[in-house]
């Protein structure tokens, strides 16, 4: 019954914070549109091998989260109903051989259910992963052990950046959950120096090599083979080493490497050496941030878990600073050992490049919560086990405020994020002062709720129902207004009202961002007005559209862009506020 019960509240908690409101808010931002319509292409061409962008090989990433989300194409549209244009009709087939009915042209949000799903469906099968992990080491170790498998899966499920990426069509969520499982099959394997778990590492470490590239080998090397250095076990390290689970590894990761180079000779140069060695070693797309750039945001990424992260590292490193070797070589300390090493890898390699951005650190985040949920476990144990204490001592009454004062500020953050995506930074109005008044009581009541005989056991509900409602208002609240004034779906939704014909589109002085938007709402390249200055490329005049067209272009830009067009029709069509932008009509 025990079982049942915790199997039924993972599954509710996963299929609420991971999968909700998926399709509630348009695609944003550069990499969810661009990801998308490379899905949608090769779902169009049924080619699995060369990632494409209106039909020019885009070969930033490996495949993984493309094929996760065409398949995810075909799994929601065989359990839904056809997809509809804005008239409610079916959608008709495409023209010059594209698919019209697949998913990904839906304008009722099962484009971006597709487009997303395979983030969550890969955050969830990392909590089930972990749970089940956890589960097993607890079931077959003499010794007794202090993780507690429901506690570690719901602080991961409930980590304000796995909940996060779990809403995102991006890569790092197949990169995270892969190399996951893959470091947990390989600690399985040092316990238990079983081959099936050595096996299991190889096959994950090669998903995560399709998720996102040579990164998830190279740190799962540096952590492993640090994690045998401090222990000083270098024939587990040379064991690892194993020749069958590195064919399985080759043989799954590598038929796809070799096929995209062999239809692609730039693949090597563009992969490699410009999106893998060029982006960690220079700036080269235009990601810089200061060295201590993670500290802040991991610390975000654990969110409402972090000062319960903050005491499990202070305790554990205190611990090795006081027993030094024997912190390194006590079998009972492997454990979280192996956790520091791979919380800090990510964190460190990731803050000596030159590129940055908040995804990157995402495989720490699981490390992390496996952390707290060992820290948790064994207070509890420790209590229990006490002759002067019992079971249901209290917390201390500063760490129950404090973590209460946490979870509010995740409510207060999730109510008042309507405001900032319209002004962009925190405004005080009546709107702020109820979000302050609503986010003061959850901190009241929860620091209530921890406070009693039962707050050790009340600290993940109290926890969870702070995200549970935090997760609601922003999916409620804050999703309708990133949609209207960060997303290009209703801006396409506009011009596809003025013509349902596939008429040109041209922009003028609108962001790139708007552009990866618009093409794939679109599911065709837009036109930019402006002078691309850089060597080689076309002039001005000659991106011009010379057929009659659509031009979306800032406010105020309209004589600007009229002087360009000699003597062309223009007409106003209308204004999209919410954006700053303005629509019109260009004559031939």
């Amino acid at each position: 019954m025990r079982y049942r019960t915790e199997l039924l509240l993972l599954v509710a908690s996963c299929g609420f914070l991971l999968f909700y409101g998926l399709g509630s808010f348009g695609l944003v931002g550069a990499d969810e549109p661009r990801y998308a319509q490379v899905a949608r292409e090769m779902l169009d061409r049924h080619d699995w091998i060369t990632p494409t962008i209106n039909g020019k090989p885009w070969l930033e990433k490996p495949p993984l989260y493309y094929w996760q989300a065409i398949a995810a194409d075909y799994v929601v549209r065989t359990f839904s109903s056809a997809p509809q244009d804005h008239a409610g009709q079916p959608l008709p087939p495409a023209p010059e051989g594209r698919v019209g009915r697949t998913l990904f042209s839906a304008p009722d949000g099962r484009a971006e259910q597709a487009a997303r799903f395979p983030g969550a469906l890969d955050a969830a099968l990392l909590v089930v992963a972990i749970y089940f992990f956890l589960r097993h080491r607890k079931k077959n170790d003499p010794r007794p052990q202090p993780s507690s498998e429901v506690d570690a899966a719901l602080i991961v499920a409930s980590s304000a950046g796995i909940i996060a990426f779990a809403h995102a069509a991006a890569t790092d969520m197949p990169l995270t959950a892969t190399f996951t499982i893959a470091l947990l099959a390989w600690f399985s394997w040092y316990e238990r120096r079983r081959p099936l778990a050595l096996a299991l590492f190889y096959f994950f470490l090669a998903l995560g090599t399709l998720a996102k590239g040579p990164i998830a080998p190279v740190l799962a090397a540096v952590i492993v083979t640090l994690f045998a250095a401090l222990r000083r076990d270098w024939r587990a390290l040379q064991r690892t080493l194993w020749l069958p689970g590195i064919a399985l590894f080759l043989a799954v990761s590598l038929p796809w490497y070799i096929a995209v180079q062999f239809r692609n000779p730039d693949f090597f140069r563009v992969f490699i050496l410009q999106h893998n060695l060029a982006r960690f070693s220079t700036n080269l797309y235009n990601h810089p941030q200061p060295f201590w750039f993670y500290l802040p945001v991991f610390a975000l990424a654990t969110m409402p878990w972090t000062l319960w992260l903050i005491l499990a590292l202070v305790e554990r490193l205190r611990l090795i600073w006081r027993e030094r070797h024997e912190a390194f070589t006590s079998p009972d300390d492997a454990w979280p050992l192996f956790l520091l090493i791979w919380i800090a890898i990510p964190i460190l390699f990731f803050s000596v490049s030159q590129s940055k951005l908040p995804g990157y650190i995402l495989p720490s985040v699981p490390a992390a919560a496996l952390l707290i949920a060992d820290y948790l476990a064994a207070h509890r144990e420790s209590e229990a086990l006490s002759a002067h204490r019992k079971p249901e001592n209290k917390l201390s009454p500063p760490l129950a405020i404090a973590h209460a004062i946490l979870c509010g500020l995740l409510i207060f953050a999730a109510l008042i994020a309507p405001s900032i995506a319209v002004t962009h930074h925190l405004t005080l109005n009546h709107a702020t002062y109820i979000a302050a008044a609503i986010a003061a009581f959850f901190t009241l009541a929860i620091a209530a709720a921890l406070l009693t005989r039962n707050g050790p056991r009340l600290l993940r509900e109290a926890t969870l129902l702070a995200v549970v409602v935090s997760v609601a208002a922003i999916i409620r609240l804050a999703a309708p207004i990133i949609d209207a004034t960060q997303s290009s779906r209703p801006v396409a939704e506009t011009i596809q009202a003025f013509s349902r014909e596939p008429v040109p589109v041209a922009l003028y002085h609108v962001s790139r961002l708007q552009q990866y938007g618009l093409d794939f709402y679109l599911n065709r390249p837009t036109q930019t007005y402006e002078t691309l200055e850089a060597p080689g490329q076309v002039p001005l005049q000659g991106r011009i559209p010379a057929e009659a067209h659509v031009l979306l272009a800032a406010p105020g830009t309209g004589p600007q862009f009229t002087t360009l067009l000699s003597g062309r029709k223009v007409a106003y069509l209308t204004s999209i506020p919410a954006q700053k932008l303005e629509l019109y009509w260009i004559g031939k």
